[in-house]
């Protein structure tokens, strides 16, 4: 089967996907983004158990990213705006010294969330980077991508 762009018409203009005749499922998806700081930036907050002059980094970081994660349809032009009916976002610390921060995100509805866990994990990393910036502007955010979906055509896990 030939894959084509679902944002594009027959003549080449921008559409948003119609998705009024799709039924309606639960739909989930999470997504991944990693910080990485310099070392001797990282010793510093973790021996200061991420508390910056900005106030806690994870916790901001997460209010961040669900705030986010719930204005996609208006941050992404052709993304339909949804009421999320759940986010989360999780930060931990990997064998890297380096941040994970996972957002899931969930809905019933006729479209799917990839681009809400997306976005919401991309800000929470972006508020990471904000509140510590300070300290060193070294830092930063890469492997943005998606986990996993499911709901709609096709389940999706990354392996």
């Amino acid at each position: 089967m030939k894959k084509e762009f679902t944002h594009i018409d027959e003549t080449g203009n921008p559409q948003m996907v119609d998705v009024s005749e799709k039924n309606v499922t639960l739909r989930s998806a999470t997504a991944r983004a990693i910080v990485k700081f310099p070392e001797e930036i990282f010793e510093k907050l973790a021996a200061d158990e991420f508390k910056t002059h900005k106030g806690m980094v994870f916790q901001t970081a997460i209010i961040a990213g669900i705030m986010a994660a719930k204005q996609t349809g208006t941050l992404i032009p052709l993304c339909h705006p949804l009421g999320l009916e759940n986010c989360n976002i999780e930060i931990q610390i990997n064998s890297n010294n380096e941040l994970e921060i996972h957002c899931q995100a969930s809905i019933r509805a006729k479209t799917g969330v990839e681009m809400e866990a997306l976005v919401g994990a991309s800000l929470a990393a972006l508020t990471v980077y904000d509140m510590c910036k300070s300290l060193s502007h070294d830092i930063v955010i890469k492997e943005i991508q998606l986990m996993e979906k499911q709901g709609g055509k096709n389940d999706f896990r990354r392996t």
